[in-house]
């Protein structure tokens, strides 16, 4: 069995990527990391050599800057990025993780383990993972209907499959259309760090990929304006990689009290009051789950 590593990148450095624990956190387990590297202004493609990691391999890439956000497929240059990425593959499974996604070194024998019970069975095109989301500080996660909490992130290699944006795959099932792929779960968790640097990079980076994504790109992040009932104190330890990373910090990310709930967030605090009580999940799920 051979597999491979993925992502895509640009300015990574510069946007407060935890880039480097990212990729550093599955070197054990894969053959092969391929990264789409984008046009830099900052120090990023220096910052992956100093990786020195043969498996290690880096495809220059141009980003088509032209792409329209007013169609329904948005951040399609997203999507592009990340299939140039997994076209380079050349594993049996191909393992995406995006640059703020870390994994926890204790999960690696499972997800390895995920991909040789699954090698040989047809039906399983994927494998998905549940996911924690960091927000504000190294201490809190987000836990609401609004976030998701599971995703593919390994795609069977040897079947057709590409990106429409990056956060799920699209299986080819003939010349006009696509559907979900069939995924069994891991067991296993990405950890998400995205929301977790500065407010000064998170709104740099909403200025870089904002235009990819809606014709509004005036939009400035405030962590503290989020519905402090969805914030949630962290017990768990975080993966080896991204430790030194990580900003210190002291107890749960303090949410603005006075925060005006939107309609969407009061639908979603009723949603979380249905799952309590029936043990159910709300969260769209960009596959079909097997076994």
């Amino acid at each position: 069995m051979k597999i491979s590593g993925f992502t895509f990148l640009r300015n990574g450095q510069k946007l407060g990527y935890p880039f480097v624990a990212s990729i550093q956190s599955i070197l054990p387990i894969v053959d092969e990391f391929v990264i789409a590297l984008g046009p830099c202004e900052d120090e990023t493609e220096k910052m992956l050599r100093a990786i020195g990691d043969p498996k290690i391999r880096i495809i220059p890439t141009q980003w088509n800057e032209r792409i329209r956000p007013d169609y329904s497929v948005k951040g399609f240059v997203y999507g592009q990025q990340k299939t140039i990425a997994l076209y380079n593959c050349t594993g049996d499974w191909a393992f995406y993780l995006e640059a703020d996604e870390v994994i926890h070194e204790n999960d690696l024998p499972k997800i390895r383990g995920a991909m040789e019970k699954y090698l040989d069975d047809g039906r399983v095109e994927a494998l998905a993972f549940d996911y924690l989301h960091f927000y504000g500080n190294p201490n809190t996660i987000v836990w609401s209907p609004a976030w998701y909490r599971s995703e593919v992130r390994i795609i069977r290699n040897t079947i057709p499959a590409w990106s429409s944006e990056a956060l799920y795959f699209n299986v080819i099932v003939d010349h006009k259309k696509s559907r979900y792929p069939r995924a069994a779960h891991t067991g296993a968790t990405v950890y998400h760090y995205g929301w977790v640097r500065s407010e000064a990079q998170m709104n740099l980076k909403s200025a870089a990929v904002l235009k990819y994504w809606e014709s509004d790109t005036s939009r400035v992040v405030d962590y503290a304006q989020i519905d402090p009932a969805s914030l949630k104190l962290f017990a768990g330890t975080h993966p080896k990689a991204v430790q030194a990373w990580l900003p210190r910090a002291e107890g749960l990310f303090k949410a603005d009290p006075n925060h005006p709930l939107t309609s969407r967030e009061k639908k979603h605090r009723r949603m979380l009051k249905l799952e309590e009580l029936f043990g159910v999940r709300f969260n769209k799920k960009h596959y079909t789950l097997i076994g």
